[in-house]
């Protein structure tokens, strides 16, 4: 999906600086907005409810191309993001592969990697797995396991370091997957704000993060992932065979859930133009209908994407 005829923009991932910032702290109560175009109403209605629901939410859509912002709402304010934080984790392994570490080494499950989150390894025989093979296993599935071998293997801190050498300083992995979080393990897997993640996947789209390879290294497998209950469920694609294109589209999206938690960052292009786009919604899980109403908005988000690339 690298686009070469768009204008660079490397370096600040996220285009905020200090006074950003100030300006931009988290209020109570939120704003709900759209800049730029103004081609969002379902969404920003439905973002809406959800908010006077008590829920926290956050969305920022950009066009690829230009950078410029097709939607904001509280697109600043870092909220948990579950196993969306594994894009930092994947840009972290591609840019040491592709820097020639790694190279045909192995990982063994161990039983410190257990988490019983989402993925597959647990369920595979194979005990041990190379490394390109177990960020497979992450883009396309957020694999638990296979997560917390890779973030074992780099360390936080370097994935860390990576997240703020790319002007993310809102965005950033806190802990590995666990069942249970106690008093001294931090309270999220992974934070971050969807001004920094659009920019980040517009990046990746760009060729922009790290390098050009890297890049597509990731984006190829994040192109694997195959979770379209969220903002990707509008856009008509397979979800588990929609790396060519179809229609006209194609669409690389990645998603981060947990219990209260939806998040999904992304990439849609068409006909008429390529956008970038992150959504979080933390919110009350008691309920289905409350879970329902989160899918309903964040799928209201797609069908207005799709409608923007059309247009």
């Amino acid at each position: 999906m690298v686009e070469p005829d768009a204008p660079s923009r490397r370096g600040r991932a996220s285009g905020g600086g200090a006074d950003d910032r100030d300006r931009d702290r988290p209020r109570r109560g939120g704003r709900h907005r759209g800049s730029g175009d103004e081609r969002f109403p379902a969404t920003i209605a439905a973002l809406g409810a959800l908010a006077r629901d008590d829920a926290r939410v956050s969305a920022s859509v950009i066009d690829t191309a230009s950078g410029r912002a097709l939607l904001a709402v509280d697109e600043r304010v870092a909220l948990p993001i579950a196993t969306l934080g594994r894009l930092l984790l994947l840009v972290e392994v591609a840019a040491r592969l592709e820097d020639g570490g790694f190279h045909g080494e192995r990982l063994q499950r161990m039983a410190r990697d257990a988490a019983a989150g989402p993925g597959l390894w647990q369920f595979m025989q194979e005990p041990t797995m190379q490394v390109a093979d177990l960020a497979t296993l992450v883009g396309a599935t957020a694999d638990a396991w296979a997560s917390n071998a890779l973030l074992a293997m780099v360390g936080l801190d370097a994935v860390r370091t990576r997240a703020e050498a790319l002007g993310m300083d809102r965005t950033a992995v806190l802990d590995r997957n666990r069942d249970r979080r106690g008093p001294d393990d931090a309270p999220d897997t992974a934070v971050g704000s969807t001004a920094e993640l659009s920019w980040l996947m517009r990046g990746l789209a760009l060729g922009e993060v790290v390098d050009e390879s890297t890049s597509n290294r990731v984006l190829g497998w994040l192109s694997l992932a195959s979770d379209f209950a969220g903002v990707a469920g509008s856009f008509g694609l397979d979800p588990f065979a929609h790396r060519d294109m179809a229609h006209g589209l194609q669409a690389v999206a990645a998603t981060g859930s947990a219990a209260g938690v939806r998040a999904e960052a992304g990439v849609l292009r068409g006909p008429s133009r390529s956008v970038s786009y992150s959504v979080t919604v933390a919110y009350d899980d008691d309920g289905l209908q409350r879970r329902l109403a989160v899918g309903e908005a964040l799928r209201a988000l797609g069908a207005e994407l799709l409608d923007a690339v059309h247009g």
